[in-house]
C-alpha cells in the first residue's frame, strides 16, 4: 500500500549547504532501498517534506526524523494512502525556497516566505504541486 506523508520541522542549529547537502546526500543513499521518494523544501530553519512508498517505510523513515535531534517542532501536515506516487522521479528532490519567486508562496500563504505551520496541509501540498509545474525541483532521480 502506497501512502504519502507531508510533514514540517524547524531545524534545531542553524541551516548551512553543507548541512542541506548532508541531508540529501543520505537520502538518496538510502531512500532507495526503502522505496521511498519525495522532496525537501527548505528556507531559513524551516523544511516541508513529501515522503512517498510502502506505509511501514515511510513510518518507519518518519518516526526517525521526528526522534532525530537535528529537527524540532515536527509535525505531520497531511497522510493518505494513494493509488500512484506524485513525486516518483525524486530520490529526494530539493527546492530552495529563498530561490523561489516569493509570488508562488503569496498564492498559498499570507506572507512570501515558507511557513507551513501557518497553513493548512492542503495549502502546503497545492505549493508543491505548483513547484513541480514551474520546475523549482532540482535533483531528478537518474
Amino acid at each position: 500500500m502506497l501512502v504519502r506523508l507531508l510533514y514540517a520541522s524547524r531545524a534545531a542549529e542553524p541551516v548551512t549547504p553543507v548541512v542541506i547537502d548532508a541531508i540529501l546526500a543520505q537520502a538518496r543513499a538510502h531512500n532507495p532501498a526503502l522505496g521511498v521518494t519525495g522532496i525537501l523544501c527548505h528556507c531559513g530553519d524551516t523544511f516541508l517534506q513529501v515522503l512517498e512508498g510502502g506505509r511501514d517505510s515511510v513510518n518507519i523513515l518518519y518516526t526517525r526524523i521526528s526522534c532525530d535531534p537535528r529537527h524540532r517542532n515536527v509535525a505531520v501536515l497531511h497522510f493518505e494512502e494513494v493509488a500512484e506516487r506524485r513525486f516518483a522521479g525524486w530520490t529526494m528532490g530539493q527546492v530552495n525556497m529563498a530561490k523561489v519567486n516569493p509570488s508562488i508562496v503569496l498564492k498559498y500563504s499570507e506572507m512570501p516566505q515558507l511557513d507551513p505551520f501557518t497553513v493548512s496541509g492542503k495549502v502546503s501540498m497545492a505549493l508543491l504541486e505548483e513547484l513541480i509545474a514551474t520546475a523549482a525541483i532540482v535533483g531528478r532521480a537518474g
